[in-house]
């Protein structure tokens, strides 16, 4: 898609009047792109592919002769959209992020991107300029988490369908959640990955051996919190020495895991971040034991979308919640 397409699609789609359009990247299946709308805001949009509808020519009726519009009456090629449509879960990925970012702004705690547009087709939010995970920043950061967590969430689950990377989620409501968590977040990406190939129905075994002792693996019960889900470091941006949330999962979940999530890949300063977190709403006795609990949703996601390489993670996951 040139930049002068990209523009015009994304302006047509959702109503802005964008300015200038660069693509510089994809995942998922859908692109990134960057843009400038009028009157120089800049903003961020993922886009789904267009895929062009085929039409069955042989059967289409032809219309008269005296139906059809003179030549000088019909538009170029060039100004004729085709007739497309997009991939059938991406529409419902885009409407979850979206309302993963509004329902976490709500809580005026974590800044989050403003959802500038969402369609079937494309979601923009505003952009948020590069800075650096400083110190403070993420002692900042560890505190206003905190306080998302605490603004908490009617039940465990959510009311919008959930995705997160490319793969649904359940997040029919549940009132505990130790059963929502093996239910929802478990059970569905171990069969996934053990049917798969990507784990050995003995990995499966040693997952749902967790399973079967989630009550006494989980810890002092909570009410929900307002997580974001998939907090991993790279959905964490740095500017203006503070931390801010993108691409969420957003649910009512517990909250140690999204301060699991966090440590699984290395977020930076983790330490500043868990002691800012502890001494705003402290944490109950045994959570650090409990991550490797918290990161087997996350594992399985992984084994499910890159395969067996992420096998042993869950292994050594399962086998550390269970000895904890």
């Amino acid at each position: 898609m040139t930049p002068g397409a990209a523009a015009r699609r994304i302006a047509r789609q959702t109503g802005l009047a964008v300015r200038e359009a660069r693509v510089v990247g994809a995942q998922h299946g859908y692109q990134h792109v960057m843009l400038t709308l009028a009157g120089g805001r800049r903003a961020f949009a993922k886009v789904a592919p267009e895929v062009t509808a085929t039409v069955d020519t042989a059967a289409a009726p032809v219309p008269p002769e005296s139906a059809v519009p003179p030549e000088s009456a019909v538009p170029p090629e060039s100004a004729v959209p085709p007739e497309s449509a997009v991939p059938p879960e991406m529409p419902a990925a885009f409407a979850a992020e979206a309302a993963g970012l509004r329902w976490l702004a709500e809580a005026d705690a974590v800044p989050v991107p403003e959802v500038l547009a969402v369609t079937e087709a494309a979601l923009v939010i505003s952009m948020i300029p590069a800075g650096r995970a400083t110190p403070s920043a993420a002692f900042q950061f560890g505190a206003e988490l905190a306080r998302l967590h605490a603004a908490g969430a009617e039940s465990f689950g959510a009311p919008w369908r959930g995705f997160i990377a490319s793969l649904p989620l359940d997040n029919a409501p549940a009132p505990a959640w130790p059963q929502w968590y093996a239910g929802r977040r478990l059970q569905p990406y171990l069969r996934l990955a053990v049917d798969s190939g990507a784990l050995r129905p003995e990995d499966g075994r040693l997952v749902e051996a967790v399973m079967n002792r989630i009550e006494s693996l989980a810890g002092p019960a909570e009410p929900p919190s307002r997580i974001h889900g998939d907090c991993w470091a790279g959905n964490v941006l740095w500017s203006g020495d503070r931390g801010w949330l993108i691409d969420p999962a957003a649910h009512g979940g517990h909250r140690e895991t999204d301060l699991a999530m966090l440590a699984l890949f290395g977020a930076p300063s983790l330490d500043r971040i868990l002691a800012a977190y502890n001494d705003t709403a402290p944490l109950a006795a045994g959570w650090r034991a409990r991550i490797p609990l918290h990161q087997l949703h996350p594992l399985l996601v992984h084994a499910c979308l890159f395969g067996a390489s992420y096998a042993g993670e869950v292994r050594a996951a399962a086998r550390a919640a269970l000895s904890a």
